[in-house]
Protein backbone atom coordinates (compact mmCIF):
# COMPACT_ATOMS: atom_id res chain seq x y z
CA UNK A 1 0.00 0.00 0.00
CA UNK A 2 1.50 3.26 -1.11
CA UNK A 3 0.82 6.53 0.65
CA UNK A 4 0.52 9.66 -1.40
CA UNK A 5 0.94 13.09 0.19
CA UNK A 6 -0.13 16.23 -1.57
CA UNK A 7 2.05 19.20 -0.79
CA UNK A 8 1.19 22.77 -1.45
CA UNK A 9 4.14 25.07 -1.98
CA UNK A 10 1.93 28.14 -1.74
CA UNK A 11 0.48 27.02 1.59
CA UNK A 12 3.96 26.41 2.98
CA UNK A 13 5.11 29.89 1.97
CA UNK A 14 2.01 31.47 3.52
CA UNK A 15 2.67 29.71 6.82
CA UNK A 16 6.35 30.73 6.77
CA UNK A 17 5.40 34.32 5.94
CA UNK A 18 2.84 34.46 8.77
CA UNK A 19 5.35 33.10 11.28
CA UNK A 20 7.97 35.61 10.10
CA UNK A 21 5.44 38.47 10.31
CA UNK A 22 4.52 37.43 13.86
CA UNK A 23 8.16 37.35 14.97
CA UNK A 24 8.91 40.75 13.41
CA UNK A 25 5.75 42.32 14.86
CA UNK A 26 6.61 41.00 18.32
CA UNK A 27 10.15 42.37 18.00
CA UNK A 28 8.96 45.82 16.90
CA UNK A 29 6.41 45.88 19.71
CA UNK A 30 9.08 44.98 22.29
CA UNK A 31 11.47 47.60 20.89
CA UNK A 32 8.83 50.34 21.01
CA UNK A 33 7.53 49.44 24.48
CA UNK A 34 10.80 48.56 26.22
CA UNK A 35 13.38 50.29 24.03
CA UNK A 36 15.97 52.74 25.33
CA UNK A 37 14.28 56.06 26.00
CA UNK A 38 17.43 57.91 26.95
CA UNK A 39 18.67 59.41 30.19
CA UNK A 40 16.02 59.67 32.95
CA UNK A 41 15.12 63.17 34.10
CA UNK A 42 15.70 62.50 37.81
CA UNK A 43 19.03 62.29 39.62
CA UNK A 44 20.02 59.27 41.68
CA UNK A 45 22.15 60.69 44.44
CA UNK A 46 23.84 58.75 47.19
CA UNK A 47 21.79 58.58 50.39
CA UNK A 48 23.97 59.13 53.43
CA UNK A 49 23.47 56.35 55.94
CA UNK A 50 25.76 57.49 58.73
CA UNK A 51 23.65 58.37 61.81
CA UNK A 52 23.43 62.10 62.21
CA UNK A 53 23.96 62.81 58.49
CA UNK A 54 20.75 61.42 57.09
CA UNK A 55 17.20 62.02 58.28
CA UNK A 56 16.39 58.47 57.12
CA UNK A 57 19.01 56.78 59.33
CA UNK A 58 17.95 58.06 62.77
CA UNK A 59 14.72 56.96 64.41
CA UNK A 60 13.10 58.20 67.58
CA UNK A 61 13.02 55.68 70.43
CA UNK A 62 9.69 54.09 71.15
CA UNK A 63 8.05 54.97 74.47
CA UNK A 64 7.35 51.29 75.26
CA UNK A 65 10.01 48.92 73.87
CA UNK A 66 8.87 45.54 72.64
CA UNK A 67 9.65 42.16 74.24
CA UNK A 68 9.75 43.56 77.79
CA UNK A 69 7.59 42.21 80.61
CA UNK A 70 5.35 44.45 82.63
CA UNK A 71 3.14 47.38 81.79
CA UNK A 72 4.49 50.29 79.83
CA UNK A 73 7.73 48.38 79.09
CA UNK A 74 9.00 48.22 82.67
Amino acid sequence: MEQHYETSEFRSWVIITLILAFILTKGVFAFVMVGDRGQPDWAYRAVRDVPGESPYAVYEKLPNPQHVRGSEGE
